[in-house]
């Protein structure tokens, strides 16, 4: 009989100004409330703890610093409060967790992913390697470190964030670790109906390359929350729209009616079966593959900006570790 996995993409609002704290128990309770549903894996979406920085979206770098600033004091630290309560959440529920923060680490902050287990433990922290456009002004470089497959409760799962989706090279490098569920974050009311049409291309043609499930969640802000973060009636229209919550088979099919407003949760029944089902037609990175012709050279070493080296031990740049 085929495994069969039960997932949620929820679509969900932040709580602007508080100390991120707030947030993080609206996700708790989300998860609580998708237990109920029998969910067994839950991907919220980008950095939605505390907040995206919608205001560097809209503004001029110059006039955001007190914002940035604000967004450090209320970013998440890892391990920490924020991540003891979600984990404690996935725990209690037995669900896999997947869950977008901005992360500080000490002087920057990181677009992150993180997945949870259903046990809480974390089994990945992932940063964006590469921020877009406006978010360059707000977070640091991820490395190659994070560009991994996790064996969770749920299946094995592979994350990226929001225009990650457009390097093809790193979303091969989960491929060829055969994810068999994709958690896929995008930040969500931000663009235009543009930006939810292109995701939902984006994940259908993921799952159809991969051959796996995709589970992509997006954000959402309400009336309120667009002109307070706007302040100006002109600037308002860019923060609305581009919400596209969803979950596709490895066939590229949508498996529930998608969420383009509001919040709530897309949920479906993932049936493994469909895994095979696909790539007995089509394995990008098996018999479909050409590897002496075609092949990925990933780094996949943490970087570093200090490397120690003991008396008499030199180092060895080429592996980043101490040579014998």
């Amino acid at each position: 009989m085929s495994r069969i996995v039960r997932a949620a993409a929820i679509q969900i609002s932040p709580i602007l100004g508080d100390d991120g704290l707030g947030t993080a128990r609206k996700v708790c309770q989300a998860i609580r409330d998708a237990a109920e549903k029998g969910v067994k894996l839950a991907v919220f979406p980008e950095t939605l703890v505390p907040y995206y920085p919608y205001f560097s979206f809209i503004q001029p770098a110059f006039r955001f610093g007190g914002e940035h600033l604000e967004l450090y004091k209320r970013a998440v630290v890892v391990p920490g409060p924020v991540t003891d309560m979600v984990a404690e959440s996935a725990r209690d529920t037995g669900m896999v967790v997947v869950l977008g923060v901005n992360e500080r680490d000490y002087g920057t902050l990181y677009n992150t992913q993180i997945v949870f287990d259903a046990t809480g433990e974390i089994l990945l922290k992932r940063r964006k390697i590469t921020p877009t456009y406006h978010e360059r002004m707000v977070w640091g470089q991820g490395d190659g470190a994070g560009l991994k497959v996790v064996e969770s409760a749920a299946g094995r799962i592979g994350a990226l964030a929001c225009w990650e989706h457009y390097n093809p090279l790193a979303r091969y490098a989960l491929m060829t670790q055969h994810e068999e569920i994709h958690c896929a974050q995008f930040p969500g009311s931000l663009v235009g109906p543009i930006f939810a049409d292109q995701m939902e291309v984006t994940i259908r043609h993921h799952a159809l390359e991969s051959g796996c499930f995709v589970v992509n969640a997006t954000g959402w802000l309400t009336e309120e929350q667009i002109q307070n973060i706007a302040r100006d009636p002109g600037l308002e229209d860019p923060l609305r729209g581009g919400c596209f919550t969803a979950i596709v088979s490895p066939e590229g099919k949508l498996l529930a009616p998608p969420l383009t407003e509001g919040e709530g949760m897309v949920i479906a029944d993932l049936d493994f079966a469909l895994i095979t089902k696909r790539k007995r037609m089509m394995d990008s990175v098996g018999h479909y593959a050409r590897p002496e012709l075609l092949s990925l050279l990933q780094d996949r070493r943490p970087a570093h900006t200090v490397h120690y080296v003991g008396e008499n031990e030199p180092y060895s740049a080429l592996t980043d570790e101490v040579a014998p």
